[in-house]
C-alpha cells in the first residue's frame, strides 16, 4: 500500500528542482518500504481502510484546526477509524463534527510562526520529521509548487493519509529519515526543521545537512528547545530532559545563531522565543499517555529532573 500511495509523487517531481534526484529518492523510499517492520502496521492500515467516504467535502481555512466539512452523516464510523490511529500527537483536526484533540495544540506554534514565514507560494518545500503533517497542511494553504515531508514513523504516515483523504492538499510524506536523503540535494527553496535538532547527537551535522538540502538563497525555518543564557550557554542533560531520553543539546538562542553562522547560514533572525505551557501540550482522549503536566514540577517552574522548563525558539536564516 505504501508504494501505491506514493505513486503520484514521482511524476509530480518532473520539471521541478527535485527531478535530478527523483530516481534516487524512489529507490531509497522503496528500499525503506521493503524493510518495514512495525508490528501494528496491519492494524493501522485496517483503520485507514475503514475510513468512510465523505460527500461534498470542503476544506475550510480554519484558524485553529485543520478543518473539512461535508454533507455525510458518518461521525460514528469516522470517530472509530480515527481513534484506532491513536495516539495523535499533532493537531487539532476537525473532520465534519469529529474533533481530534491532539496532544499538541500545533496551531499555537503556527500562529507564532505565521507572520514570519518566507514566501511559500510556488516554492519547493521540505518538512523534516513532519509527523502527521499538521504543519504541511498549513503550508499547503499557501499553494507551494511541491510540498514534501519525511517521517519514519509509520503511524504518523497513516495519520497523514487519513487527513489527506479528505483535505487533498497535494502534499506527500515519504517514510524516510532525513539522514537517508541523498547528500547535497540543494533543491529546496524552504526547509522546515521543527522539534528535531535537540534529538540529534550531532546538532552541527544536522544543520549542515539542512543547508545541503537548500538551494542557493533558500530559507531554513528552525524550531528547537533552548535555554536562557549568552553565546556560551548550552545545557547537555545528564539522563532525561522532561522525561525524554533522547535530548542531547539545548543551546541558548545566541549560541544557536553562532552554530548557524559557523555552518554558513546568514541573516539569522530570532522570530520567537516561548515557554511551552500545559495549555499547548497535554494529554487528551486522543493521546492518553503522560504529557507535559506530568513532566513538570508542581509549580511548573522546573522539569521533574530539575532543569528549566521547555522553552522553544524559532529562527529563520538563509543559505
Amino acid at each position: 500500500m505504501f508504494k501505491q500511495r506514493l505513486a503520484s509523487i514521482w511524476p509530480a517531481m518532473s520539471g521541478s528542482s527535485l527531478e535530478p534526484h527523483k530516481e534516487a529518492l524512489k529507490l531509497l523510499t522503496h528500499s525503506a518500504i521493503d524493510h518495514i517492520n512495525q508490528g501494528d502496521l496491519a492494524r493501522w492500515l485496517a483503520a485507514y481502510d475503514s475510513l468512510p467516504e465523505l460527500t461534498d467535502v470542503q476544506w475550510l481555512k480554519h484558524q485553529q484546526a485543520i478543518s473539512v466539512k461535508s454533507t455525510s452523516q458518518v461521525s460514528a464510523q469516522l470517530t472509530e477509524a480515527l481513534k484506532a490511529l491513536q495516539p495523535w500527537r499533532k493537531g487539532p483536526f476537525l473532520l465534519d463534527d469529529v474533533y481530534v484533540d491532539a496532544e499538541w495544540r500545533s496551531d499555537y506554534k503556527w500562529q507564532r510562526l505565521q507572520e514570519h514565514l518566507p514566501e511559500l507560494q510556488n516554492r519547493t518545500i521540505l518538512d523534516v520529521g513532519c509527523g502527521n503533517g499538521y504543519y504541511m497542511f498549513r503550508m499547503a494553504e499557501e499553494q507551494p509548487r511541491l510540498l514534501l515531508g519525511v517521517e519514519p514513523g509509520l503511524l504518523q504516515n497513516v495519520q497523514f493519509w487519513a487527513i489527506e483523504k479528505y483535505v487533498q492538499s497535494g502534499a506527500v510524506v515519504l517514510p524516510l529519515r532525513v539522514q537517508e536523503l541523498p547528500v547535497n540535494m540543494c533543491c529546496f527553496d524552504v526547509v522546515f526543521s521543527m522539534g528535531i535538532l535537540y534529538h540529534r547527537k550531532s546538532p552541527m551535522a544536522h544543520l549542515e545537512q539542512l543547508k545541503n538540502l537548500l538551494s542557493s538563497g533558500g530559507t531554513l525555518v528552525l524550531e528547537t528547545l533552548v535555554v536562557d543564557g549568552d553565546e556560551n550557554t548550552c545545557l547537555v542533560p545528564v539522563g532525561r530532559y522532561a522525561q525524554m531520553r533522547n535530548v542531547w543539546f539545548l543551546p541558548s538562542p545566541d549560541m544557536l545563531c553562532i552554530w548557524l553562522q559557523k555552518i554558513g547560514f546568514k541573516n539569522m533572525q530570532v522570530v520567537d522565543v516561548s515557554v511551552t505551557t500545559t495549555a499547548e501540550q497535554r494529554g487528551t482522549e486522543w493521546m492518553q499517555f503522560h504529557s507535559l503536566p506530568q513532566f513538570l514540577s508542581a509549580d511548573e517552574q522546573l522539569t521533574t529532573e530539575g532543569h528549566p522548563p521547555p522553552k522553544r525558539v524559532i529562527i529563520t536564516c538563509q543559505k
